[in-house]
């Protein structure tokens, strides 16, 4: 079962600009910036209290966020919830009839695995599953 939200993921043009912005906004630094190879992005994360902002920038122009950015321009991309079994819950999902565009965990941001729930099957929304790396 879910968690909890482990974070909202934002699409920015520039994430040095953006990590201004966000650090006057919430202020608090970002705690960790990465590239996450698999999605062609650069990530940035914030974190106030137990929630937390990860901010993605395309880094090849055939990226999902790049995509994402030319179609819809920047703004809220997905929110990524917390699961204990990334397994279990892609099997459970499956079940109740959810559409993954990934079905296979693969490495994401902040030391997690991640699989995704397509748009189409949960009211328009991206969902983003995560599990924590032991």
């Amino acid at each position: 079962m879910v968690n909890k939200i482990e974070h909202i993921g934002i699409a920015v043009k520039n994430i040095d600009e953006a990590n201004i912005l966000f650090e006057k906004l919430l202020g608090v630094p970002s705690y960790k910036t990465e590239i996450v190879e698999s999605e062609n992005v650069v990530t940035s994360f914030f974190q106030t209290g137990t929630n937390k902002i990860e901010l993605l920038m395309a880094t090849d122009p055939e990226s999902p966020i790049a995509k994402f950015l030319e179609k819809k321009g920047e703004g809220i991309h997905h929110i990524a919830f917390d699961v204990e079994d990334i397994e279990s819950e892609i099997v459970r999902l499956k079940r109740e009839g959810f559409v993954l565009i990934n079905e296979n965990p693969k490495p994401g941001a902040d030391n997690k695995i991640v699989v995704f729930l397509h748009p189409k099957s949960t009211n328009g929304v991206l969902v983003e599953l995560c599990q924590e790396i032991k």
